[in-house]
């Protein structure tokens, strides 16, 4: 089958063999896919520093009958995170996002809106953004557009916020101290939430705690 050519998010990469790569990378038509990147571990890579989590690529890939994992060819890089992972809590934040993508998304299903939910944070967050009000809004859209969304038992600011959220584009949130205890009753009942739908616990929610 001919080589096709998707915009992607990568969200982890593995250990393969001697010198390639396992990807798990999230496509704007084909949704979450698994694929071999070889010689992606040596010197002079076809792919440079386009596997970094949460680069965005255009993927080139084929796909054959009967197998899991799509081979992968190249990779062009249209946004790096290298600028956002220089401050501490940004790259937990970058960590956090690939993580849910990662445990959240069916394989082979496309979600549009949940591939510009993540440029959305990741702009966001590069023009200077409250590092946790990209968490949170990216928490409540996460567990909404992939179908675990909770019944919220929350303070009454927690649900204000919430509301105000999931109505509101993140750039134009109204101005208010987004901190770590502004909401943190929504924020443990979503992770819980995500937790009990992937039966394994997320491995950044213990960084984001000690922020």
């Amino acid at each position: 089958m001919p080589a096709r050519v998707s915009e992607t998010f990568v969200l982890r990469t593995y250990p393969f063999r001697e010198a390639d790569l396992i990807v798990s990378f999230f496509t704007r038509d084909r949704g979450k896919l698994r694929g071999v990147a070889g010689r992606a571990r040596r010197p002079k890579s076809p792919f440079g520093a386009g596997l970094e989590r949460l680069s965005r690529v255009n993927m080139a890939y084929f796909e054959r009958e009967n197998r899991d994992l799509v081979n992968l060819s190249s990779c062009e890089l249209i946004e790096s995170p290298f600028a956002l992972q220089s401050d501490y809590t940004r790259g937990v934040a970058l960590d956090y996002f690939a993580e849910t993508a990662e445990h959240l998304l069916p394989p082979h299903e496309p979600n549009e809106k949940f591939f510009r939910l993540l440029a959305a944070a990741l702009d966001y967050l590069r023009s200077g953004g409250e590092p946790w009000t990209a968490i949170l809004y990216v928490s409540l859209w996460a567990v909404r557009l992939t179908g675990v969304f909770p019944e919220l038992r929350v303070s009454r600011e927690s649900g204000e916020i919430a509301e105000e959220m999931f109505v509101t584009p993140l750039k134009n949130l109204a101005p208010r101290p987004w901190t770590k205890s502004t909401a943190a009753d929504l924020r443990r009942l979503l992770v819980r939430a995500m937790e009990q739908h992937v039966e394994r616990r997320f491995l950044t929610v213990p960084l984001l705690e000690a922020l």
